[in-house]
């Protein structure tokens, strides 16, 4: 069977570069499905993507659909037949629906019962009749934004200019919005002609002799490549910056890598600011020094060869310029106000409906930065800086370079706090309050920035959740899942000897006492705390934890946080260990009956062997050691404690009736199983463990 190459290439206008990996992903994606929904086989697919094309590769295409031979079932045979042997409607109706006659129908018994078969076959199709239907792929691209041209009604990503449809040489006829489909394409918009593909392997190649660099990762790496070079020949340190080179490498055909520079002046203000004005205005790489310190030059990207490349250097240097120029500015017009100033502004920024202004939220967050800090014992000296610094972590939100660049809010803070001779720490803080700012950033490193962070994420979430807003899917306007998160991590990186709980209840009752609350408190409690426990779980689940042993350690509270996960990885060794399955066994099955009554206290006369008598003394011995090494978090010796339980568990199951008639004694052998059953949830719910068994050969 000869086998084709086949080709197809979208050409459009200027598509936006951050919507373009996504949609190169769907082509192959989708017609990976489309040539397994049409039984058609292929060797192996290559996609490319430039911002005026999308284009699939597909090569080693049978040339046609396998044949089917399948074997039909159909109506019983007394429904088939009728008393005299003549086929029924159904059986005709039968046949004739498989594309066969009565005389092919054949008998086969299922489950005591015979049915009418038929063989069906049917013949494969040729690729050439099946490729046109590409179309339809090609119709079912999403796109997060689409348009309308001309007077059709078809939306895209944006007008369709030309369609390539090939298979080898010959074009696969179909069209879309009045766009035909051909074997010529455009090369670069300046530098590229029209041009004829003479079949579909040559289409990377005649693109490439059209200045056009097809492959988004051949791009990447051409980019990345002369800018090495650059860095070589200078000495310079070009920071790498994944973001912006895949945004750039989207943005261009043909790149060609430059350098420019930027007058000295300008290194007064803040390098984070010029930094940012780089990156988000003009795309450009900053540069620095091996010392780390940024230099007055930058690094760009040309969409075309090195032509009059000095001339384009000099162009997009006045452009930097005046950029530069514009945060030059705002950053002198904002070291003129007062922080006092500025603070007054808030009360005229609105947080969220319900939950009032800034101003209004920075007074929650000094009240909980004060109760955190006396929760921790800090020192006078320490509570001061936190609640300064919470008093003013908001301040650089009215400032003209946080209103210019709003990711530099916290930063700016930070200089800005320093310039009008704040303390060095409620400086720090005010930066550090906003980490993590975004998955798997850095966190917190000062006691006060994380005191400030936490609190006001707590309040940003507690907050929300009182007042009716909880994420749902993917909807979550106040990132309250990452913001939760941090708060899990800083409290874990602190080391902190404070429970998650302790902390939310601190806010919540804030709330209560404030009146904010749309809903009764209790529901806002158990909203909040299964919204953390969530993230908890998330937390405990990266560190190779399975769910579990993260549904034991959890069952009974997210309690100190790094205590958790260090008794989630203390099960996850013991679990497979084969002298902890009868320790497991025998804790477990107390916890299970502790849950049929309460413990209403234990009355010792009213033990009636010995067994119950031995099992009272051992807890009673077990009991303090037990709670001392659980809070040193000494695990192992812990459960070694718990373990002198299993005998004295053993013999009270074998020797005593724990339902007996006799409530008074049921209810008292119950209320000594729950005292047993307390000090093991303490650890973990061992319920919820799965019993895992290691086989060796």
């Amino acid at each position: 069977m000869k086998k084709t190459n086949v080709l197809f290439e979208i050409g459009l206008e200027e598509m936006p570069a951050r919507f373009l990996a996504d949609a190169e992903k769907q082509l192959k994606s989708k017609t990976m499905e489309w040539l397994h929904s049409i039984r058609l086989s292929y060797q192996a697919i290559q996609t490319f993507a430039t911002p005026r094309r999308l284009a699939i590769l597909i090569k080693e295409v049978d040339g046609k659909q396998p044949d089917l031979e399948e074997e039909a079932k159909g109506p019983a045979k007394k429904i088939a037949m009728d008393d005299e042997g003549n086929w029924s409607k159904a059986a005709i109706g039968f046949t004739k629906g498989q594309g066969r006659s009565v005389e092919d129908i054949y008998f086969k018994e299922i489950n005591g019962t015979e049915y009418a078969h038929v063989h069906r076959f049917t013949e494969g199709k040729s690729a050439s009749e099946l490729l046109p239907k590409f179309k339809d792929v090609i119709l079912s691209l999403t796109f997060p934004k689409n348009m309308r041209w001309s007077t059709g009604s078809l939306r895209f990503i944006r007008p369709i200019r030309w369609l390539v449809a090939l298979n080898d040489e010959a074009i696969i006829p179909f069209e879309i919005a009045g766009v035909e489909t051909s074997n010529y394409t455009y090369g670069h918009r300046f530098l590229g002609d029209k041009v004829t593909i003479k079949d579909a392997i040559s289409y990377q190649q005649t693109l490439a002799d059209q200045f056009v660099v097809a492959r988004s990762e051949d791009r990447k790496a051409s980019i990345t490549a002369q800018m090495n070079e650059l860095q070589q020949l200078n000495n310079w340190v070009i920071p790498a910056d994944a973001d912006l080179l895949e945004e750039v490498s989207q943005l261009v055909e043909y790149p060609t890598v430059f350098s420019g520079s930027f007058s000295e002046e300008f290194l007064i203000v803040p390098e984070e600011a010029l930094i940012t004005s780089m990156k988000e205005h003009q795309r450009y790489f900053p540069v620095l020094s091996g010392e780390g310190k940024l230099l007055p030059h930058f690094i760009a990207v040309r969409n075309g060869n090195d032509q009059n490349i000095d001339t384009v250097a000099r162009g997009n240097e006045k452009v930097l310029s005046a950029r530069l120029s514009d945060a030059m500015f705002f950053y002198q017009e904002d070291k003129k106000q007062s922080i006092e100033k500025n603070m007054l502004k808030l009360e005229r920024m609105v947080f969220q409906e319900s939950l009032g202004t800034i101003a209004d939220k920075v007074s929650r967050v000094i009240t909980i930065t004060e109760k955190i800090a006396e929760l921790l014992g800090l020192d006078d000296s320490l509570k001061t800086q936190a609640q300064r610094a919470a008093a003013i972590s908001k301040f650089d939100l009215v400032t003209n370079m946080v209103n210019e660049f709003t990711n530099l809010q916290g930063i700016m803070g930070e200089k800005y706090a320093r310039i009008a001779g704040e303390e060095e720490a409620v400086a720090i803080a005010i930066n550090e309050h906003y980490m993590p700012r975004y998955a798997n950033d850095q966190l917190p490193e000062s006691t006060i920035g994380s005191i400030v962070s936490i609190a006001d994420k707590l309040d940003t979430i507690v907050g929300c959740i009182a007042v009716g807003i909880i994420p749902s899917g993917s909807q979550d306007p106040y990132a309250l899942r990452r913001q939760a998160m941090g708060v899990i991590q800083i409290v874990e990186k602190q080391n902190w000897s404070i429970t998650i709980e302790a902390l939310l209840t601190l806010v919540e009752n804030l709330f209560q006492g404030l009146g904010l609350a749309k809903d009764d408190i209790k529901i806002v409690e158990q909203n909040v705390l299964t919204f953390f426990k969530a993230r908890a779980a998330y937390l405990i689940r990266s560190e190779e934890i399975e769910q579990d042993i993260v549904d034991a350690v959890l069952a009974n509270g997210i309690g100190q946080i790094s205590n958790t996960i260090a008794k989630a990885k203390y099960l996850t060794n013991r679990r497979a260990d084969p002298t902890f399955k009868p320790v497991q066994e025998a804790l477990v099955r107390v916890i299970k009956l502790a849950k049929k009554g309460k413990d209403k206290g234990v009355d010792v006369s009213l033990f009636e062997n010995e067994e119950e008598k031995v099992l009272y003394t051992v807890l009673q011995e077990v009991k303090k050691p037990y709670l001392k090494k659980l809070q040193e978090n000494n695990f192992e010796q812990a459960i070694e404690l718990l373990a002198k339980l299993v005998e004295p568990i053993d013999s009270f199951f074998e020797h005593t009736m724990v339902m007996t008639e006799d409530v008074e004694k049921k209810e008292n052998r119950i209320s000594l199983l729950n005292k047993i059953a307390k000090l093991v949830l303490s650890f973990a719910d061992l319920s919820e463990v799965e019993w895992k068994q290691q086989f060796t050969s």
